[in-house]
């Protein structure tokens, strides 16, 4: 397994809000494995005060978390990839929105136009999915970044397969492993959990 000792690790956050106190204690692992984090949160995430918490609130705890003001326009993310800034870039909380804009290469986010840039460097994109139609409409959204280049996986499980049979979400305790096995061109096995 990579060592993620001085790995530049992008830690992008979309608008699954109920997941963000999980997201947070994830990137706090990866920062004490030895990561260097860089913030990137979609307008909705940076903007929206929900009923899991104030949006200045979620943005101070990034903040906090990583040591770096968060980027969030599609200005501030475009040079991920012409500068080569990050070694591996995390997207988690992923929601179908974002994974539909991915599956079909679609960049008006500053999350998407990071993995846009990104991408143009070969290097690896980890996706931590909280969808509740993972398993429906945005099942063949993920089939498709399943099947690409470049692209890896939290190892995932559904949600609440009584109360909301086609969610999914990851399993972000086990962010730094997958973390470290995409930085060497793996996926974390097995993927379903």
């Amino acid at each position: 397994m990579t060592d993620l000792k001085g790995a530049r690790v992008g830690i992008a956050m979309t608008g699954s809000f109920c997941t963000f106190q999980s997201a947070f204690s994830a990137f706090e692992a990866l920062k004490a494995a030895g990561a260097d984090l860089y913030p990137i949160q979609s307008e909705n995430a940076y903007c929206l005060d929900t009923r899991f918490g104030a949006a200045q609130q979620m943005r101070q705890r990034l903040e906090d978390i990583a040591g770096r003001e968060i980027w969030h326009t599609l200005q501030q993310v475009e040079p991920i990839g012409p500068k080569k800034l990050l070694d591996l870039l995390v997207i988690a909380p992923c929601t179908g929105n974002t994974l539909a804009k991915l599956a079909n290469a679609i960049a008006d986010t500053s999350v998407t136009m990071a993995a846009k840039s990104h991408l143009r460097n070969s290097r690896p994109v980890l996706i931590g999915i909280s969808s509740n139609d993972g398993l429906a409409r945005s099942a063949r959204n993920l089939g498709a970044l399943l099947a690409e280049k470049h692209f890896f996986f939290v190892p995932f499980r559904q949600d609440d397969c009584n109360g909301k049979p086609f969610s999914l979400v990851a399993d972000l305790t086990l962010l730094p492993e997958a973390a470290s096995l995409a930085l060497e061109g793996k996926q974390m096995q097995p993927i379903l959990r």
